[in-house]
């Protein structure tokens, strides 16, 4: 990386160097020994806030960071040949995680010693033994700010004592794949560096979590502490190494610390392969009469799009749009809804569309799904998916153990619960709380209304698993069709469901980045407004069942939480839900959720919109959003 002049950071976490070339032993146990010269971690006193230059260092134009004379840092202990140095630090505030990690604008990440103070509560919050000379995986969806933090979280893990960190190449590595890595390498646990579904750039959105070692998103107790300490923090351990050359496999070695590169697509198609029947799939995306495509949105799932669907399923090339991942998705937002995965949405309503559309968000775990002119809503998604899964998924040859959907979800897959009588639970957005009805036997396949499906062959949502999912499901509907036949399609499949369970009409209106104090004070107002409520109050046609904020105990461990999403809901089974987003980085996002259940077949293909207008109309007046809001129009319908 060359230069001209020099430059100067202020309170800003410089950006890590990430081209030098460090000591690897590759996969012909070679070893390459470059120059020492790696990324100096800022620090911080209580008293002064110290400055960094970025210094041009000597012929070769390289940069190194070294720290002003007022900050100072401490060697405490050179195990196996690495030095640790202590960095003093003080707490940050704003540091509390939210349903999925920690998210920020990235420029907020970047400020001096913010990543590293939170890396560091991290494992202040863990014992000893859930990372001491352990295995941690590391891995992101590409974005902005994704290889410089990698090399300040490999550095912090080996100043903490931890034996070994598997990381995607370039630091990639989709949500889903981390946790199928996590489980396949018994890994002690793992960092996922994405702010999932929102746009990336240098102005726009960073984020950071940790999941457990069977993979799990790490429950609220672990999150609870982690705040504790970044509010308490006083030093940051850090060792003294190079950075790390992300763009080669292989393996790294400083004394008994170790990093390995890893390709980030192997060990999970190896999963995929095991879930689905590969050669029922290709015999359908290798027909001349079926058409697909898919779109990566410039998103993490571009690095497995070809492996997956090209060269393992037959798609031809041209069928994966957007496929290339790039730091900012290609000034795009990767969300894949009927908003923001707009030119796919007119690729598949466009009048010779083809017969199966899909797409993936940024960090690989939502999925949307669509049919030649048709929309298949999330909650239909799940329950769909669950009710084919026996026959068509050979991971479920034995049926699924019991199904599960986040409270705001419409109630189709309750209704398909019942009829194979299986156990059903209804629990909280954030896919951590599917984890402990996985890991006891009871729980299978479970989804979010927020495009989040998957079952428990991970501990996570995964965009391209409901892609095959579904892919399966037609493959399977479609295998004794000859050629010329007409094919069973996607909405065919999604219409005979709805004639056998009924349909639930639903919708959700999403208000991005609201003053957070109008928002809250409108979840307030709701809260009152239902400890006045009683049963068999009259809304309209609408009578009151009951109304109340989401309250779960958990089954398994009986933790509790509460103040889950405000519910209305009425005698006939019709639901309005009103809750606050935790996975926005700026603001609050309100969400508003509408259900209505609809048994007469003569009525299921009725306009969501026109069929819910009623209970819209019901929900802008019981809860006064535009007032609180200030907002005439949602950001998405979906």
């Amino acid at each position: 990386m060359a230069f001209s002049s020099c430059f100067r950071v202020e309170n800003v976490l410089p950006r890590a160097i990430s081209q030098f070339k460090h000591s690897n032993v590759n996969g012909n146990g070679s070893i390459f020994s470059p120059p020492i010269s790696s990324l100096a971690l800022l620090s911080s006193s209580p008293l002064v806030s110290p400055k960094f230059h970025l210094v041009k260092t000597s012929a070769s134009h390289s940069l190194s960071i070294k720290a002003s004379s007022s900050s100072s840092s401490t060697a405490i202990a050179e195990p196996e040949g690495i030095k640790i140095n202590t960095v003093p630090t003080k707490p940050i505030e704003g540091q509390k995680t939210g349903t999925s990690g920690l998210r920020k604008k990235v420029k907020v990440f970047m400020q001096e010693n913010y990543l590293a103070n939170w890396i560091q509560a991290l494992f202040n919050s863990l014992s000893p033994e859930d990372y001491k000379n352990g295995l941690l995986v590391l891995g992101g969806d590409g974005r902005y700010f994704n290889k410089e933090a990698s090399q300040i979280i490999i550095k912090i893990a080996a100043g903490n004592g931890v034996g070994k960190v598997l990381v995607g190449k370039e630091g990639i590595m989709s949500t889903p794949a981390v946790s199928a890595v996590i489980r396949k390498r018994k890994a002690n646990g793992g960092f996922i560096m994405s702010a999932s579904h929102n746009p990336g750039g240098p102005d726009y959105d960073w984020g950071i979590k940790f999941n457990y070692n069977s993979g799990q998103p790490a429950p609220e107790s672990i999150t609870d502490k982690i705040y504790g300490n970044t509010l308490s923090i006083s030093q940051i351990k850090i060792a003294d190494i190079p950075d790390i050359d992300l763009s080669r496999l292989g393996v790294t070695k400083y004394g008994n610390f170790i990093v390995e590169v890893v390709d980030p697509v192997s060990d999970y198609l190896e999963l995929m392969e095991h879930v689905f029947d590969f050669e029922l799939i290709r015999s359908l995306l290798s027909r001349p009469d079926f058409r697909f495509i898919f779109d990566a949105m410039h998103a993490v799932t571009g690095a497995y799009a070809k492996p997956i669907f090209v060269d393992k399923l037959g798609a031809s090339l041209d069928s994966i749009a957007n496929g290339v991942p790039l730091e900012d998705f290609g000034h795009g937002h990767p969300d894949p809804n009927l908003t923001y995965a707009k030119d796919l949405v007119n690729i598949m309503y466009s009048k010779n569309g083809p017969d199966f559309g899909a797409a993936s968000d940024g960090d690989g775990d939502r999925n949307m799904i669509l049919g030649r002119g048709f929309f298949v809503t999330p909650s239909d998604s799940v329950a769909i998916i669950a009710a084919n899964s026996q026959g068509a998924i050979p991971y479920f040859k034995n049926g699924p153990k019991g199904l599960a959907r986040s409270m705001p979800t419409s109630g189709a897959l309750d209704r398909v619960a019942e009829k194979l009588n299986l156990p059903f639970f209804e629990v909280p957005t954030g896919w951590k709380f599917f984890g402990n009805l996985m890991d006891d036997g009871k729980l299978s396949i479970c989804g979010e209304e927020s495009f989040g499906t998957g079952s428990d062959h991970i501990r996570e949502k995964d965009g391209i698993w409901a892609v095959l999912a579904w892919l399966s499901i037609i493959a399977h509907r479609n295998k004794d069709k000859k050629p010329g036949e007409k094919l069973v399609s996607v909405a065919d499949v999604v219409k005979e469901h709805w004639a056998t369970f009924g349909r639930n009409f639903f919708s959700r209106y999403d208000y991005e980045e609201c003053e957070s104090e109008g928002a809250n004070k409108m979840i307030e107002y709701l809260r009152d407004s239902i400890s006045k409520s009683k049963q068999g109050d009259k809304h309209g046609s609408y009578v009151l069942q009951y109304a109340d904020d989401f309250k779960y105990t958990d089954p398994v461990d009986g933790s509790v939480v509460t103040k889950q999403g405000v519910r209305f809901v009425f005698t006939d089974g019709s639901r309005i839900i009103f809750r606050l987003s935790g996975t926005g980085s700026a603001g609050a996002t309100v969400r508003m959720y509408i259900e209505q259940f609809e048994p007469d077949a003569s009525k299921h293909e009725m306009d969501a919109q026109t069929a819910l207008k009623p209970l819209i109309d019901l929900a802008f007046s019981l809860s006064k959003l535009k007032d609180f809001t200030g907002r005439e129009q949602p950001t998405v319908i979906t």
